[in-house]
């Protein structure tokens, strides 16, 4: 992955914004990483959102690993 130094990247963000690649990029502050940037993938915009209201908070008590289905096995 390539790093940049912030200044260099404030000098060239747009540029660097539409040239970017799938590996994204590291800004450097002396040295140090302190952001990544990375493109946004468009196919995966879909998916936020996408189990809202699927889920629910599991009480204490509650089985974790239960499917919620009561069932009769014969012995």
């Amino acid at each position: 992955m390539k790093k940049l130094g912030a200044a260099a990247f404030k000098e060239k963000c747009l540029s660097i914004i539409d040239n970017l690649d799938s590996e994204g990029l590291i800004i450097t502050k002396h040295g140090k990483e302190v952001a990544k940037i990375i493109p946004i993938r468009s196919d995966s915009g879909s998916l936020i959102g996408c189990l809202k209201g699927e889920g629910r908070i599991i009480k204490e008590g509650d089985d974790l690993l239960s499917t919620g289905i009561k069932w009769k096995a014969k012995l």
